[in-house]
């Protein structure tokens, strides 16, 4: 478990400022993560990467001479969001471009590619690398789909390498997606890991027994089976890696290759050379030679008891920049000289987050903005006692930080219509302020698609007017277009598509009916909540859940669960007011 925290909200928070103070000689907290304390030479490509945290030292630890320029840093296990995304690439931006550099899971594609839109509209050429090394994720065919574990340092890594040595923002890019061709990684655990605050495991491993192909946010594993001493597990796990690399199951003799030898969080460094010493018998029984393994803490998923074994092969372009020195709070190799105080070196300054100007609403606007508060103030309320519920819905075939992520968000948004209402906003403009307050807050898939809920509903209903019934039909309808189109979920896919297009759906009829907004949404919200339900008969088919979707069955989607708790809510609160 995770004994040190204070409050499990702040943890991610307090995490990053100790680590920046522990390491002020190569890194610097930057809004939404850290960078390099140095700036880049000018015109030179950088690296930015990103993640959830729980994972250390990926992600911050692998920001320094090098290795990456910078790194977004999420919550727990969750992606970070596009403005903290934004925030580190612009504080490490020096003129020559930006490769964005993520593992392949839902949150982090949707955050990272709408950070890179925003980037790239400032003009700024941006161009992103997807890790897929995972063999357990998704079949060979499908290699796309795989998600990105511990084989993402090898590709963080030379797109770095190649960075410093002055390349193009194209031939980075090139070497990067080269070394993300030749990484393949799988993993095993013996246990669960434990977040912040938590009393119980994401999964549980019988005794005996380990899972094979879990995932670094605590997903369960595809299947269990007996353990293994450490010699057969070596074997298993070279085995499968080399038959995804080749069917025939091997390389050519005298094929360059290194080797990852991974603890995902409590296995001792002591553990991993038992196993490492078979890995490199059974390599070099294969006239395979070995160059700069790593055997060491890569990719962690807090306490999980399990390793991962990646193998990199290598050309000879890779091996350069594989073998180049780097000088990272995690990972060093040879030697590169530390800048002195008394250099001229550029520092990365702090940047301080500036307020957005409010828009004065109409009264009659400010009117129903209150109202939408004290929606944000009762959702927030449903979501607290229903947090412990949404992580376990979450844990049977996810990460378990749903519940978590809610309450990050919807908090947050709360707090921003506050400062919104105070300010005397209209409809749009409390929306919008308060969609992007649960966006950076949240994080993950689910904050990013909030996030676009809101703003589109604010768009939409403006600022002067009190909605009728059809325009908040057409607003609903508007928001569920772009769910749809940003996290390209289709009804059916055991998300809160599943939910959101019901209610759409009724609230449109209720228009040709002639019912008030509050007839058409009380309607609209128990034909949610049924659908909420019944996607417990789904098969999820994106996302972090579809490598499990057997293990989904029976359970409903914990995002359609949240959703139309937070649409009763509304519900209730414009009962009151309206009626």
């Amino acid at each position: 478990m995770t004994y040190l925290c204070n409050q499990p909200d702040m943890f991610v928070e307090e995490m990053i400022q100790g680590f920046a103070a522990a390491h002020r000689d190569l890194i610097v907290a930057v809004n939404g993560g850290v960078v390099r304390c140095h700036q880049a030479e000018p015109g030179q490509v950088v690296v930015i990467i990103g993640g959830g945290s729980g994972h250390y030292p990926a992600f911050g630890g692998l920001v320094g001479p090098g290795l990456v320029h910078g790194a977004a840093m999420g919550n727990v296990f969750a992606s970070p969001s596009a403005q903290q995304i934004y925030d580190v690439a612009l504080a490490a931006y020096a003129g020559g471009g930006i490769i964005l550099c993520y593992a392949n899971y839902a949150g982090d594609v949707l955050n990272f590619n709408q950070a890179q839109a925003r980037l790239q509209a400032q003009g700024i050429d941006v161009r992103a690398v997807v890790v897929t090394d995972d063999i357990a994720s998704a079949p060979l065919a499908e290699r796309q789909l795989r998600r990105g574990i511990a084989g993402a340092l090898p590709v963080f890594k030379v797109a770095a390498a190649a960075a410093d040595s002055g390349e193009s923002l194209d031939e980075v890019c090139r070497i990067a997606n080269e070394a993300n061709a030749r990484v393949r990684t799988l993993g095993v655990a013996f246990s669960g890991c434990t977040l912040p605050g938590a009393k119980q495991p994401l999964f549980q491993v019988e005794h005996g027994k380990l899972a094979v192909g879990m995932g670094i946010h605590g997903e369960p594993g595809l299947y269990q089976q007996d353990a293994l001493p450490a010699d057969d597990l070596a074997e298993m796990l070279v085995k499968k890696l080399l038959q995804d690399i080749s069917p025939a199951g091997d390389l050519p003799e005298g094929t360059r290759i290194s080797v990852l030898l991974n603890s995902l969080g409590s296995v001792a460094q002591e553990e991993l050379f038992v196993v490492y010493r078979k890995v490199d018998q059974l390599l070099h029984s294969r006239e395979l030679i070995i160059v700069e393994p790593v055997v060491d803490r890569v990719i962690t998923s807090f306490d999980m008891a399990g390793i991962s074994l990646t193998l990199f092969w290598l050309n000879d372009e890779l091996e350069i920049y594989w073998k180049a020195a780097a000088d990272t709070p995690a990972f060093k190799r040879g030697a590169i000289p530390r800048f002195a105080p008394e250099t001229d070196a550029v520092l990365i300054p702090q940047v301080a987050v500036a307020g957005q100007p409010v828009t004065v609403g109409s009264p009659a606007s400010q009117r129903i903005a209150a109202i939408i508060l004290e929606i944000f103030a009762s959702a927030k309320q449903i979501i607290e006692t229903q947090q412990e519920e949404l992580g376990r819905l979450d844990a049977v075939a996810g990460d378990g930080d749903h519940g978590i992520g809610m309450l990050r968000g919807v908090s947050a948004a709360l707090d921003a219509a506050k400062k919104a209402h105070d300010a005397q906003a209209g409809i749009e403009t409390l929306l919008t302020l308060s969609g992007e307050a649960w966006a950076a807050r949240a994080g993950g898939t689910s904050g990013a698609l909030w996030g676009v809920m809101l703003s589109t509903l604010g768009n939409k209903l403006g600022d002067t007017t009190v909605p009728d019934t059809a325009t908040v039909a057409a607003s609903i309808a508007a928001a569920l277009c772009e769910v749809m189109q940003c996290g390209k979920a289709q009804p059916g896919d055991k998300t809160l598509v599943d939910v959101l297009q019901p209610f759409s759906a009724t609230f449109d009829q209720a228009v040709a009916r002639g019912v008030s907004v509050v007839v058409a949404w009380q309607d609209a919200a128990d034909i949610a909540n049924t659908a909420a339900q019944q996607t417990r008969n789904l098969l999820p088919r994106i996302g972090r859940a579809r490598p499990h979707a057997e293990k989904s069955i029976g359970t409903p989607d914990p995002g359609a669960i949240s959703l139309a708790m937070i649409i009763t809510a509304a519900g209730k609160v414009m009962s009151r007011h309206c009626a």
